[in-house]
């Protein structure tokens, strides 16, 4: 009886990364939100672990997003790598979560088109001033 309730409180690998794939879902259709990239008609509201949260209603949105391959084996062990940095990035912080097991804190980077037109616009009056 006792190892019952030990199963019923383990999170599994599978099951983690379905909470961390699922939180991640939410987290970029806020920013995709809040940042203006898509118009606000097209995003509908849901209710999610009981807060209002809003999703885009064009299914094939994060197609262009997926870059894993659902059918490849979990690695035995994990490695490191290099940071993938993005040139002049604009860094949301999103809100960590902890399931007792894992602790996740994410950082969302994207390009900073508005940095490199100042930049632009800094460099032509520079040049039309010398």
């Amino acid at each position: 009886m006792a190892s019952r309730t030990v199963a019923k409180d383990i999170i599994t690998l599978r099951g983690s990364a379905a909470i961390v794939s699922e939180f991640f879902g939410y987290a970029a259709n806020s920013i995709l939100y809040n940042r203006g990239v898509y118009p606000e008609e097209s995003f509908a509201k849901v209710k999610k672990y009981g807060l209002p949260m809003l999703l885009t209603q064009d299914e094939g949105l994060f197609d262009v997003l997926a870059y894993t391959d659902k059918d490849v084996a979990v690695p035995f062990t994990w490695i490191e790598s290099d940071p993938k940095l993005i040139a002049n990035p604009q860094m949301v912080k999103l809100h960590s979560f902890d399931t007792k097991i894992h602790k996740v804190d994410t950082l969302v980077s994207y390009k900073n088109d508005e940095w490199e037109e100042q930049v632009s616009n800094a460099n032509r009056e520079n040049i039309h001033d010398a």
